[in-house]
């Protein structure tokens, strides 16, 4: 049996806050995929497991000697409207260990049975969606964008049903943490402050202690939790990522992105941009994730005000008010910030929020990719537009906008060679193209063919880095594939 050397804070902190849970044993584990590096990175010794083994143990058959598994819970707002009790339906925290950089990381599983907050689900996962978890969180980690990763993904041997009858699997995802903000809502509906307050002092503790001594370490922690939001979703926007699902369960205060159900990277660049096939009113389309991130921290701040003030909680509006407020003025500076370097730009003017906007707003218009827009931008500024400018419905729509940019890098110092250089540095060459994922998805769970799989991850692991014989990756779908695309949560 696999031995991990877990600690178990979360539950031995704050034992209200879940219930243990022994995953299901399945009938068939097979080992899918093992995250080598990341179980290095964990200090985990595989070594000396097989996959038989390593298929056992991160498929609930035989969880690590160590392990004591728990359903967490929370509450969220789903699309606006509040559920006060979700919780953990399908997943396991199995415990934490501390990884080479001394950091704290859980480790989990997905889709290993039913739980008390199961509710009428079944707790299971198919392969698909798993397998999707997999890819986009390797994908966001090599962008720098901050994320959980998959550690495996084992099948069960059982059937899974949703529409139709789908293999089943189990996926181990390894996160700074699962506190959510609607952790914090569990206990706030619910007038705990005791335990509020526990689960805030832990995660200050956890996640940001150079606050715990803070005048207003309450009112820091907002602060804190604000700035990470505000510095993930600018990096969303600027890699074209719509999340799909942006309620306040799936808002982690870690700052990490978490929980890959409907979500996809756009190909043409629209600010209405909507694949979940469950957001109908498109509440998370790709243009609305900064101000969504705004309102959800929102119900984060209304579950902190009786730890500001305990005697009188309305007293604290104002200073929780202004942290919000606030949000917008951190999240411009951070996306500015981003898109300096995604243009070439090292120095600052004041001019050049409109101009980065003014480009955005010209994708939009011409129905350009926006992953390869942004690349094409190192070939024009060697002095080879037509790369970019073909991108375009009207070719001749790119000149205004790219003399104002020219005028711009006037006044930076690099070279034309070291400034495509540096924005083949800033823009990914390669991002998981959906209909690239659904191919690959497609293979596993329908033929058991993790090759298509694989290669992806290949490829995505160096996004930025041009190399021969990997044309087709970088390719958008074809229109008549794009139109109408949807994803699913896989619930």
């Amino acid at each position: 049996m696999i031995h991990i050397d877990f600690d178990h804070s979360y539950a031995r902190d704050l034992p209200d806050a879940c219930a243990p849970v022994k995953p299901d044993a399945p009938p068939a584990p097979a080992l899918l995929y093992w995250n080598t590096a990341l179980a290095e990175e964990l200090g985990l010794d595989s070594g000396q497991a097989d996959a038989a083994e390593l298929a056992a143990a991160f498929s609930g058959a035989a969880p690590p000697s160590g392990a004591k598994p728990v359903a967490q819970a929370y509450a969220g707002h789903q699309f606006g409207g509040l559920s006060p009790s979700l919780g953990d339906g399908r997943a396991l925290l199995l415990g934490e260990v501390i990884d080479h950089n001394g950091q704290r990381r859980d480790i989990a599983f997905k889709g290993s049975g039913r739980t008390p907050f199961s509710r009428r689900g079944d707790g299971k996962a198919a392969v698909g969606p798993m397998l999707r978890e997999l890819i986009i969180g390797e994908a966001m980690h090599a962008l720098a964008i901050p994320s959980t990763r998959a550690l495996a993904v084992a099948a069960t041997g059982e059937t899974v049903y949703r529409e139709q009858a789908l293999p089943g699997a189990v996926l181990t995802r390894v996160a700074a943490s699962h506190l959510r903000v609607g952790t914090f809502q569990y206990f706030a509906i619910r007038g705990e402050r005791d335990m509020l307050r526990r689960l805030a002092d832990y995660t200050l503790a956890r996640h940001y202690p150079e606050l715990t001594g803070a005048e207003q370490p309450y009112l820091a922690l907002l602060q804190a939790a604000a700035e990470r939001q505000a510095e993930l979703i600018a990096r969303w926007m600027h890699a074209g990522f719509i999340h799909g699902v942006m309620n306040t369960d799936n808002m982690a205060l870690s700052g990490e992105t978490i929980d890959y159900g409907p979500c996809a990277f756009m190909d043409v660049h629209h600010p209405s941009t909507v694949f979940s096939s469950i957001d109908s009113g498109g509440r998370y389309a790709y243009g609305n994730q900064p101000a969504i991130a705004q309102w959800n921290l929102a119900r984060l701040a209304e579950t902190l005000l009786p730890l500001l003030d305990p005697d009188e909680p309305k007293n604290a509006v104002p200073a929780a008010t202004a942290v919000i407020e606030g949000f917008v003025e951190r999240y411009q500076a951070h996306w500015l910030r981003q898109a300096r370097r995604k243009l070439g730009l090292s120095q600052a003017q004041d001019s050049d929020q409109e101009l980065a906007e003014d480009w955005l707003a010209l994708l939009a218009r011409q129905d350009a990719d926006h992953t390869l827009a942004w690349r094409r931008l190192a070939d024009a500024a060697e002095g080879q537009d037509q790369a970019l400018t073909q991108l375009f419905n009207d070719p001749a729509a790119a000149a205004p906008w790219l003399a104002r940019w020219r005028q711009r890098l006037d006044a930076e110092p690099q070279t034309a060679a070291e400034r495509a250089a540096a924005l083949r540095q800033a823009n990914p060459l390669y991002i998981p193209r959906n209909h690239l994922v659904e191919e690959a998805l497609a293979a596993a769970s329908d033929h058991g063919d993790m090759g298509p799989t694989l290669a992806l991850l290949d490829v995505l692991r160096q996004p930025y880095a041009e190399r021969a014989g990997l044309e087709r990756y970088t390719l958008p779908a074809a229109p008549a594939v794009a139109q109408g695309y949807r994803t699913f949560c896989g619930t």
